[in-house]
Parts: structure tokens; sequence; C-alpha cells
């Protein structure tokens, strides 16, 4: 007997479950009865990395084996979270960021992980820079009550202490040259987790699942019955779960990045998250929302955001250049701006 599974996946702020917003990710899963699949999918929702997460297995044998699987995944996320979360105090990031200036010995995942962000800082000269955290405190959108502008002389001081050039690497030694900089790493953590929750179930010979970690989609395999995943991409402002475009997917990540994220309005005008570090300022840019589609979640959620920051042009084109990646820019007027392989409907 088919039946149709609707997983919507919404995204928190990356500091609070309050506000769900971004996009609503619509999957249709033909389930197939027999000895080899769950008669049912498996699913369960947890709140780690101050999101809703939630796995589906498809196909994995039996109940037991689907629920150790998903519990397991849990544990793997809330290991990570020690590692790599600002406000955990006793975090490698935490400690890093409280150390005034002294070397923090971490663990191979945060060297890898502070690796490949200091990459995409590199290459967007800062715009994406992963000692933004000074600034993003200060306008504290992630907040119940986060809907006020900063005063300016704050925010120039804390731009002043934002300069990826200040993270030294040395074996597993880490150390902050400016003292009062500060590392976050939110704009590509949950996609390094992602991608380690689907090496482990991989290990567990799990052939079909979803795993969402609060806006971080990345499959594994297709649906049971063979056919591709169909993923809805949340148009920007609009009402939840108003799709402005639809995607099949096929073992790989989806994750978009976008205004309409965080936001709020002062005196009639919109401030959102995604911060200049020249500037301290929100990012004036014509760009509303970019949807990454690429093999690895730590890839497109770095490219979400680094997209964004390059603009339309250089964001293209920097999708263009690299292999089995695409991309769907959102502008403001609400037009569609895709990259060659990117096929939607």
């Amino acid at each position: 007997m088919n039946q149709k599974l609707k997983c919507y996946l919404y995204i928190l702020t990356k500091k609070s479950a309050i506000t769900f917003a971004i996009f609503s990710i619509i999957i249709s899963a033909a389930l197939l009865n027999g000895c080899t699949h769950t008669a049912e999918p498996v699913s369960q929702v947890g709140f780690y990395l101050d999101t809703v997460v939630q796995i589906t297995l498809y196909d994995t044998g039996d109940h037991e084996s689907c629920i150790k699987n998903i519990q397991d995944c849990f544990t793997i996320i809330d290991n990570y979270e020690h590692l790599f979360s600002a406000t955990l105090e006793g975090s490698d990031i935490w400690n890093i960021n409280h150390s005034d200036g002294r070397g923090v010995i971490v663990s191979d995942d945060t060297v890898s992980l502070l690796q490949t962000a200091l990459y995409y800082s590199e290459i967007t000269d800062g715009k994406v820079d992963l000692t933004v955290l000074p600034l993003s405190e200060l306008w504290d959108f992630g907040s119940e009550g986060g809907s006020h502008v900063p005063d300016d002389a704050a925010i120039q001081e804390a731009v002043s202490h934002i300069d990826y050039h200040t993270v030294k690497l040395e074996g597993n030694t880490v150390t902050l040259s400016d003292p009062y900089a500060a590392i976050d790493l939110g704009f590509i953590a949950k996609g390094y987790i992602a991608d380690r929750l689907k090496e482990y179930l991989l290990e567990q010979n799990v052939e079909n699942a979803c795993i969402s970690l609060g806006g971080n989609l990345i499959t594994i395999g297709n649906k049971p019955d063979g056919t591709p995943y169909r993923i809805g991409i949340q148009k920007p402002f609009a009402n939840e779960g108003e799709t402005i475009a639809t995607i099949s997917v096929t073992d790989s990540s989806v994750v978009s990045s976008g205004i309409y994220e965080r936001y709020f309005y002062k005196d009639n005008k919109l401030y959102h998250h995604l911060l200049n570090t020249q500037t301290g300022y929100p990012e004036d840019s014509n760009i509303a929302g970019v949807t990454i589609l690429a093999p690895t979640s730590i890839e497109a959620d770095a490219l979400s955001t680094t997209c964004y920051f390059l603009g339309l042009n250089d964001g293209l084109k920097l999708i263009e250049s690299l292999d089995g990646v695409e991309a769907l820019f959102v502008t403001k007027d609400g037009k569609l701006h895709r990259s060659d392989g990117f096929s939607s409907q």
C-alpha cells in the first residue's frame, strides 16, 4: 500500500526555538511493504543545536534498529554540539573564545571544521568570516526580543574585531591573536554534522533516509520506490509552506539562506541577520534568498551563505566552477536565477 509522508522542515533561529521561519521541505515518499522494508517510516524529532532536528528512516529492516540508529544519531549531534557551540560553556569553540589569546587544544573535528570555515572566509575576502560573533551577538537576531538596532559606536567596535586572519592553527592548537575576537561556526557547523550523520547511517546499511537539521536537509538514496525526493523551496516572505520552486533530490543535500529567515522592521526598514562584516549592518543586496544543491551538506551550508554575500553574478560564477553543485537565487523582485544544471518546476 502506498502512502504519502509530508515532512515539513522548519528553520528556527540559531539561538532560539521561538521563530519558525524559512523553508518548508515537502517530501512525498512512496512507502513499500515487504520483508526488506519497514511497513511505515520511523521518524523522531529532537531539539539540538538550538533548533529542531528530525530524522526519518524508510528502509532499515526492523523498527528496533530504526529507533537505535536514530537515537545514536541524536547522541552524535549532542557530542558535536559540545564541540562546536559558541554558547555552550566548555565546548571547543567556547574555550577558544574565552582563552584571552592563549592557545587551546581542540579535537580533530574542530580543526577540520575551522579549516573549512577559514577557506570560505578566504575565498569571500572576509565577507563570510568565522570571527563574526562579536557583531552577531550585538544584533542578537536569535533572541525572542531581538528587534533593536545597536548603537553605531558599539557596531564599529565589534567590526574592529572581525578578522579571520586572527585565527591561528598549529596542529590541534587554536589561538586568537586578537583576544577580543570570537568564533561563530553557525554558517557551516550543521552541514558538517549532517554529513557525519549520513556517514553513520550508511555504515548501518541504511539505504533510504531524510535528515533535517533546522534547515539543512540531507538525503540518503532515493525514496524506497526508487524515485527522487521532491523538495519544495519556500517563497521568501510568503506564508509558511508556500513554495517558489520544487526540485528532485537524490542522495544529496539542500540548504537555503535568505533575508527572510531572521529579521525585523524598524521605522519601516528591514533589518536581517546576514550582516556585512565591513559596515556591521545588514548586507544591502538585491538577493532575497539562495538555495544550494550539493553532494555534501557542509558544502551546501557554506555556499548558501557565501553565494548570498558574493551576489548574483559572482555567486553564479562560483557555482558554475564547482562539480556537482547547483544554485537557485531569488532576487527581491521575485525572479528566479538558476545555475545551468539547476532543474526545478
